[in-house]
């Protein structure tokens, strides 16, 4: 059974805009069966949230043109200052659903990495684009949003480097959303080949306080023995419902490490998945979420092991305020076969106020004898103790539950491996908890 869904726009307009941007037959063709398989298909089943209430179909306008910038010095300044200064030379800026900046270092061309809007990459890079969307990581037909997303994809980076390529600078993008009515179908899709290395770093900001739908998927791509770092600051407004997907999959020896600020201020669903299909693979996902407000959210992150000797690490803080409720699942899952493979995980949730709710459920799926595994979870509220100390040495309430809050999360941001993303996030936890 499925529930009533309202669409926004037909097969006819989902046609238009593929001939438009001059997209390869294949594309349209994925396209034209995820749109005929979306009213079949059910909403995702996120656990204890009930969704099907959520406006994740109806939008105002499906693609916003807007103009391009001619320069990083015409960047706005809320995007100058997300940038991180080493990536200057490798940044990407979509602005609504138009590429509008672009600059890759020339050595990096040189070795064949490629770095560029997704729709110019299907067009450009048609066969090897068809080999990685949507056939590893994220597939059409999981869920009525993953259809959706197919069928309406409108923005988003593909990202690929070569055998024995290691990028040490940081390739960064920017997504912006600065006008009320667009809608944000954005996937990136980051594969790298055997034995080489990537850093990404993405941001998500509304400048407006927006209608439109968000609908982000990613999938990363890792061959065997390479190793990708992805760091995300998500930073939506209240008014944007938001559903993200980014899924993982590791070969032989691989390495895969997320470090996510989940810091939108509208009731969003983010899934977090990696697949650790090689031998010796390893996933290590840092997040951190500031929920405030009304707003509803649900947060799964998930590994699982398939190949021997496997480690997946999971470690999540998440602070709660005014009315705002969210819950934490954690899922560490070995498959049979996976042998000698580690699977931890910890969950911590900080909740400010009597009405603000915080859930952490962690999961241990194990189907293999000889592993490790082990979790650990927490939901409380400000020791009382502890801001009665902080406040005794002449320190207002309002400025120790600060500090309570930053010594909380702390934990985990200064794990995070990107110091780009370490400071962003910083300094969204410090506005959004004032």
């Amino acid at each position: 059974m499925t529930t009533e869904m309202k669409l926004s726009l037909g097969k006819e307009e989902i046609q238009s805009f593929s001939k438009q941007n001059n997209e390869p037959s294949w594309l349209l063709e994925l396209r034209e069966k995820a749109f005929e398989a979306v009213s079949s298909l059910p909403l995702p089943k996120p656990d204890k949230t009930k969704i099907e209430k959520w406006n994740f179909t109806d939008f105002p306008k499906h693609t916003t043109v807007s103009e391009a910038y001619a320069s990083v010095d015409a960047l706005p300044s809320e995007v100058k200052s997300l940038l991180d200064v080493d990536a200057s030379n490798n940044l990407y800026v979509q602005r609504n659903n138009t590429p509008a900046y672009l600059e890759l270092s020339q050595s990096l061309k040189e070795q064949g990495v490629i770095f560029t809007d997704i729709i110019t990459a299907a067009r450009e890079h048609s066969d090897l684009v068809e080999k990685f969307f949507m056939t590893k990581g994220i597939t059409v037909n999981e869920h009525r949003l993953s259809a959706l997303h197919a069928a309406l994809m409108n923005g988003g980076i593909f990202i690929y480097v070569p055998k024995n390529v290691e990028v040490k600078e940081p390739l960064q993008a920017v997504y912006v959303l600065d006008q009320q009515d667009a809608s944000l179908f954005n996937h990136v899709l980051i594969v790298t080949e055997d034995n080489s290395m990537v850093t990404y770093v993405e941001n998500y900001i509304s400048t407006v306080e927006g209608a439109g739908i968000v609908n982000i998927a990613s999938e990363v791509i890792a061959g065997n023995n390479s190793k990708v770092v992805y760091g995300a600051v998500d930073t939506l407004s209240k008014n944007n419902v938001t559903y993200v997907n980014r899924r993982g999959v590791a070969g032989a020896n691989a390495r895969i490490e997320w470090a996510l600020g989940l810091m939108n201020d509208g009731d969003t669903i983010s899934e977090n998945i990696t697949n650790l299909i090689g031998d010796g693979s390893y996933a290590d996902t840092k997040s951190v979420v500031v929920g405030r407000g009304e707003q509803k959210q649900n947060f799964t992150t998930s590994i699982i092991h398939h190949g021997k000797n496997s480690e997946g690490y999971i470690l999540k803080h998440g602070v709660m305020k005014d009315s705002a409720s969210s819950i934490f699942n954690g899922i560490g899952k070995i498959e049979h076969g996976a042998s000698k493979s580690n699977a931890e995980q910890e969950s911590r949730v900080l909740m400010l106020s009597e009405k603000a709710r915080g859930d952490a459920n962690p999961i241990l799926l194990i189907d293999e004898d000889d592993v490790t595994a082990g979790h650990a979870a927490s939901v409380g509220r400000v020791d009382p103790i502890q801001l009665y100390y902080i406040m005794s040495r002449g320190i207002s309430k309002k400025e120790a539950e600060r500090l309570i809050i930053h010594g909380f999360l702390a934990p985990v941001v200064n794990e995070l491996p990107i110091e780009g993303v370490k400071k962003q996030l910083v300094e969204v936890i410090e506005r959004k908890v004032r």
